[in-house]
């Protein structure tokens, strides 16, 4: 018992992804897949070899 109310909510969500029509920035999408305006990559690595420069000296 009580499991109808869970079922239902799951039931509601399923469908509304299944039948939802997301709003799409295509010129954005583009601009990602095409390599332009897409921010570079930070390495995490190069923050930790900066901290250990005293470890050296």
């Amino acid at each position: 018992m009580g499991r109808g109310r869970a079922k239902a909510k799951q039931t509601k969500v399923a469908r509304q992804l299944k039948y939802s029509t997301p709003n799409t920035d295509f010129d954005s999408l583009q601009r990602e897949l095409s390599g332009s305006g897409a921010p570079e990559r930070h390495d995490p690595v190069d923050d930790w070899a900066e901290e250990d420069e005293w470890r050296r000296a």
